[in-house]
């Protein structure tokens, strides 16, 4: 890569991590529709409701702490990513997929 390559691509890399936060948001958003789409199937139990309940807290956390980075990269120097931030995004995520899972798994595995 030659100097003014560096140069013009150095603002860049801020709003590519902006993109893929907005991409991994996206995707967060469709896995936990998935999930209330399976929580929410059929006779309502109250397994069910609390289901779909931590399956819409989980996703707004996602979506707070997606959104608190989106608007740090927006800075002009924006700052590296703390590893709390980081920490509860991995959480929130791998939460989401083990609630949908289990909304998925347990009525066959009941029934």
């Amino acid at each position: 890569m030659t100097a003014p390559e560096a140069a013009r691509d150095a603002g860049l890399q801020p709003e590519r991590t902006r993109l893929a936060w907005r991409r991994t948001t996206l995707a967060c958003s469709v896995a936990a529709v998935l999930g209330l789409r399976q929580a929410l199937r059929g006779p309502a139990a109250a397994a069910d409701a609390a289901g779909a309940a931590v399956i819409v807290l989980l996703w707004v956390a996602f979506l707070w702490v997606a959104h608190l980075r989106m608007r740090e990269l927006a800075a002009a120097r924006p700052r590296g990513l703390a590893s709390g931030t980081a920490l509860a995004a991995v959480a929130c995520t791998v939460a989401l997929a083990v609630f949908a899972m289990a909304l998925l798994v347990l009525p066959a595995v009941i029934g």
